[in-house]
């Protein structure tokens, strides 16, 4: 935003015999003028809301410099996936052995984006390994947790992921029940047992002091937006509204494996098809660029200047 420049007020000024100084009267039109645009600016910004809570990092080696405009959506909150993954950390200090290349932490808590961050703890990339290995990824957790890091952590991810066709998910509670608070889990529906059944199982069982980040499924073409917003419904109406975010899927399969970033067309319906909810982008650092930001900005809010 450009500075205005003060304007310099002189003593009236020698006109010829008849003439009058219009200049007090010129500086009052311009001053109404530039309160007149100031006042629109700020209202046009009031009525622009940002819909993006946060960004999800699923670190890796690829992405261990993260760097990104994602506080222009409106993210504020880190979800880091993992903090250690294949028995190695990204942090020092817990007491693990760590990855040769570590992030810059002290740069990142910095970062717009990561005003708060959710810390993940120890996981694996593999699924089924993870899930084999839930006592020793607890063990490792809890040794993360104890780590001095200078994020603002408000809140801990234990990155073993659930599913209703997981039929030993109950066994991850006495687990759960030993780390930190608060504390989240991740969701998701691949099996398409429904909005219903699957709110109906996960309260059989999870903690009732544990959240979940559920997996919209959008983005491996599990589901439309429209029906990811009613499982979000069921699942904040079933465990709480407190207890529940969103993870935005930001990426598209592409043919013969692999995936890519969602473009504008993709992603844009998508996040408005969860008005009012807290959404997180997966993930940011691999998916969402700079110039995908700048394009959802400019139309979620295009009566503000291009960022």
């Amino acid at each position: 935003m450009q500075r205005f420049h003060s304007l310099s007020i002189s003593g009236p000024t020698t006109h010829s015999s008849g003439s009058r100084d219009v200049r007090p009267g010129l500086l009052a039109l311009v001053i109404g003028l530039l309160l007149l645009v100031l006042a629109q600016g700020v209202f046009a910004a009031r009525q622009c809301k940002l819909p993006v809570t946060g960004t999800v990092w699923q670190l890796d080696n690829a992405t261990i410099k993260p760097d990104g405009n994602w506080e222009q959506l409106g993210a504020r909150s880190l979800l880091i996936q993992w903090s250690a993954v294949g028995d190695l950390a990204f942090i020092p200090g817990s007491g693990l052995p760590t990855y040769d290349a570590l992030p810059d932490w002290e740069r990142i808590a910095t970062e717009p984006w990561a005003t708060e961050v959710i810390l993940g703890l120890a996981g694996y990339f593999e699924e089924n390994m993870a899930r084999a290995n839930i006592a020793k990824l607890t063990e490792q957790s809890l040794q993360l947790a104890q780590a001095p890091t200078p994020l603002n952590v408000t809140g801990w991810y234990f990155p073993v992921e659930v599913d209703p066709t997981w039929t030993d998910a109950p066994s991850l509670v006495p687990f759960l029940n030993q780390l930190p608070r608060p504390l989240w889990i991740s969701v998701y529906d691949s099996a398409n047992v429904g909005a219903v059944p699957l709110a109906t199982w996960l309260n059989t069982w999870l903690p009732k002091d544990v959240g979940i980040f559920f997996q919209d499924g959008v983005g491996l073409y599990v589901r439309t937006p429209q029906v990811a917003h009613r499982y979000v419904d069921v699942l904040e109406n079933r465990l709480g509204r407190h207890r529940v975010r969103v993870i935005v899927e930001a990426f598209r399969p592409m043919p013969g494996g692999g995936f890519r970033a969602a473009n504008l067309s993709e992603l844009a319906p998508q996040v408005a098809a969860y008005p009012g909810h807290k959404l997180y982008l997966f993930d940011g650092p691999h998916y969402v660029s700079d110039s995908l930001v700048n394009s959802l900005a400019t139309q979620w809010c295009p009566t503000l200047p291009a960022p």
